[in-house]
């Protein structure tokens, strides 16, 4: 969708200035609270009647929303002259919205396509680099090349051949050049597909992230007591084997965790903490590790305000992902070394927080809080980890800490300066 309107942007504001959840305005207004979210982040246009109803509610204008104040135009084209680090004249910026507010409104609208453009990049390169789909058909016309590439340069040598090694030459060709066609039909099709039939016919953990996302991580039979074989049945209809067995073990943990903290225990902490694992599993009484499992799958109308999580083991490997729009995280592979993530390892069952922020992203406040706990039992006092990372939305002044600047992954990340780099990146800061 085109970013063509702010009109989410001063909802946004006006909603935090009265001191409104986004829950309440949602719930007030008809619609989900993930809905509004969007609207909120300028990802759903609005307007006609759920316009006028979120303006009643917040008691203003509708032509203050959809017209606005310059507020937000003013700060996006900070935050573009930041981003962009140009030497713009930051203290004249109200007088040249003022004097050119068309201008001003294309640069803020260019610097959100521009920001949609290296999340693209980001995916693709990312699927380019680790899709082993992708890798093995590559590998497969690359050989099947070389081979025809071989048997013609032998019939174009000079001299009589023997009539049946040439025609075993020529059927060689003949059945590579067939296979060549095969692969390449394949691999089109493959690239062509949309996303989830691309990730259907990737590895077994691609299967499963498709399959959580069509449920909105949340398993409704499994929160009234149901059984996991019946949950699967349901969820991973149409999977494959493997990916079968990697879900039938994140339902037999889902279940665990909805029976020690059924989803009424949420309701008042909820109302006192929000989304705040440390504070809610003090008051809960509960593994702070298990409450941010649990904070990933409440459905969004018990929850205030969106939450990513990302779980890795040892390696550093993401084995589940349940990203935020402000906070995108890597489909393959590991992701940024500087993530609370991975230092979490480095200091198990401490609870690290502290705020984030990424490249382009300047003006999106993250939170994260992450932490490390042993798997099952030690063996030969040899304990197997896997990190925790919980991450939301905050307001931007909300603590005194400063942010730790990370990316998504190296091969995407723009920041050139840092120590933590693995390989080089596909983009730069300056381009």
């Amino acid at each position: 969708m085109s970013r063509d309107t702010l009109t989410g942007s001063r909802i946004r504001e006006r909603r935090v200035a009265q001191g409104v959840k986004q829950a309440d305005l949602a719930r007030k207004a008809g619609i989900s609270a993930s809905y509004l979210n969007l609207i909120e982040h300028n990802r759903r246009r609005i307007g006609g009647k759920l316009l006028l109803d979120i303006a009643e509610v917040l008691q203003v204008e509708p032509a203050l929303l959809t017209e606005g104040a310059g507020a937000t135009l003013i700060a996006a084209l900070r935050e573009t002259a930041l981003d962009m680090n140009a030497p713009a004249e930051l203290d004249r910026v109200d007088e040249f919205a003022g004097r050119f507010p068309g201008w001003a409104q294309l640069l803020a609208e260019c610097r959100g396509r521009i920001a949609t453009l290296e999340r693209t990049v980001e995916t693709l390169t990312d699927r380019m680099t680790h899709d082993p789909h992708l890798a093995a058909s590559l590998h497969e016309m690359l050989s099947t090349v070389t081979a025809i590439h071989s048997t013609a340069s032998i019939l174009a040598e000079p001299g009589e051949i023997d009539p049946d090694w040439r025609a075993r030459f020529h059927r060689n060709i003949h059945e590579d050049s067939a296979r060549l066609a095969e692969t390449s039909r394949g691999l089109v099709t493959y690239l062509e597909a949309d996303d989830a039939s691309a990730t259907q016919t990737g590895s077994p953990q691609e299967e499963l992230e498709t399959l959580l996302d069509g449920i909105q991580h949340h398993v409704p039979e499994l929160e009234d007591g149901g059984r996991v074989d019946q949950a699967l049945k349901r969820v991973g209809q149409g999977a494959s084997a493997a990916a079968r067995d990697i879900l039938q073990h994140w339902l037999e943990r889902y279940a665990q965790d909805a029976k020690a903290l059924p989803l009424e225990s949420f309701a008042a902490p909820l109302r006192r903490y929000g989304p705040d694992p440390v504070a809610l599993a003090g008051a809960l009484g509960a593994d702070p590790a298990r409450v941010m499992r649990r904070l990933a799958s409440l459905p969004a109308e018990i929850l205030p305000e969106p939450v990513g999580l990302a779980i890795c083991d040892a390696s550093g490997v993401l084995r589940y992902r349940k990203p935020l729009p402000d906070f995108p995280m890597p489909r393959f592979g590991a992701a940024c070394p500087l993530w609370p993530l991975y230092h979490a390892l480095n200091r198990p069952q401490v609870i690290l927080s502290r705020p984030l922020v990424q490249p382009g992203r300047t003006g999106h406040g993250i939170w994260a809080d992450a932490l490390a706990v042993p798997q099952g039992l030690a063996v030969n006092d040899d304990a197997q980890y896997e990190s925790h990372m919980l991450v939301r939305t905050y307001q931007p002044g909300a603590t005194d800490a400063p942010p730790r600047e990370v990316g998504v992954a190296c091969r995407v990340c723009p920041r050139d300066a840092c120590t933590a780099r693995s390989e080089p990146s596909i983009l730069s800061a300056t381009a």
